[in-house]
């Protein structure tokens, strides 16, 4: 059978009210479980379930030991059933904005170093076209942003560069731009001895208070593997902080050294409040990329941010 045939038949066949069904038997693992939740007897649930499943051709889930598993492909389902639930509501808030004046709504994700970092200017940029832009931005670590890419609750993501998150992403079919790269730069608080040597090395530092984000980061991985490859110890924070705003203002009120991206320092080293530390080999640069699902390449508020992002690199 045919792609276009195979699509008319599910458009035929398959609902939106299927799609909470297959995710609300994903949640709950079970028949049961989920014809309760969804006020259904389980007859009722178990017969949709095989309608469904005929429509593709093939079935989502296994029974399993511990309840329904999704297969392989019924996996592919889940995540595109989720996708299409998140984008029928985003379409209802566009919608609704609309009526007042046409908008653009924009669900943007980005860790916090990014947020504070390079996405104002992104932004400028973004909001000096003709259409009304509706930026939706969520901040949290780079596992959960790639999680609500992947589920449809967010169009993209500026993230720094995780193999590790991207390989375990690398069947959701996602597009990633590499734009930018953060450098980081060690800092101290002012009147530290340390900022008046000309070279410090990373054993110097090892004793130093530390205020570092979680072992998630990638920014604490960079960081840490430059104590390794000095053959130092890794330090255990005295503090961990994960926004590197927060971050810069522990270090000027002298609870200890970190390092920040090299953009987010730069008024507190004017106004004296911080000292940044010259090291024999510096934190190395984190690479930042625009990630979104394949399926989302051509929509308008996705080209905007693409656009956006291009004029704020010329004009840098």
């Amino acid at each position: 059978m045919q792609s276009s045939e195979i699509l008319d038949r599910l458009v035929a066949r398959v609902r939106f009210r299927h799609l909470s069904m297959l995710l609300e038997l994903r949640r709950t693992g079970t028949i049961g479980k989920a014809a309760n939740r969804l006020h259904l007897t389980q007859p009722a649930l178990s017969k949709a379930l095989k309608e469904i499943e005929d429509a593709f051709g093939f079935p989502i889930f296994r029974r399993g030991a511990r309840g329904l598993v999704p297969t392989p492909a019924g996996q592919a389902v889940l995540n595109g059933a989720a996708v299409l639930l998140a984008e029928l509501g985003h379409l209802n808030e566009v919608t609704r904005l609309s009526q007042q004046e046409p908008a653009m709504v924009l669900h943007l994700g980005a860790p916090s170093a990014i947020s504070a970092g390079m996405l104002p200017a992104i932004l400028a940029k973004l909001r000096t076209g003709d259409e009304r832009v509706i930026v939706r931005l969520s901040e949290d670590p780079v596992p959960r942003l790639f999680e609500r890419l992947v589920e449809g609750e967010l169009d993209a993501l500026l993230t720094s560069y995780n193999q590790a998150v991207f390989s375990a992403h690398r069947s959701s079919r996602l597009v990633y731009e590499h734009y930018l790269e953060h450098k980081y730069v060690v800092i101290a608080p002012m009147g530290s001895p340390l900022a008046r040597k000309r070279v410090v090395t990373w054993k110097e530092l090892l004793d130093m208070p530390w205020i570092l984000p979680g072992s998630s980061f990638l920014a604490r991985q960079a960081l840490e593997g430059n104590f390794l490859r000095a053959g130092v110890a890794v330090p255990e924070p005295v503090v961990t902080s994960n926004h590197p705003a927060t971050t810069i203002q522990l270090v000027a009120a002298g609870v200890g050294v970190s390092a920040v991206p090299e953009t987010m320092m730069h008024a507190e080293e004017r106004i004296r409040r911080i000292a940044r530390i010259r090291v024999e080999s510096m934190p190395q640069a984190v690479p930042t990329a625009l990630v979104y699902r394949a399926g989302s390449a051509d929509h308008p508020h996705l080209l905007r941010l693409r656009e956006a992002i291009a004029e704020m690199m010329r004009a840098a």
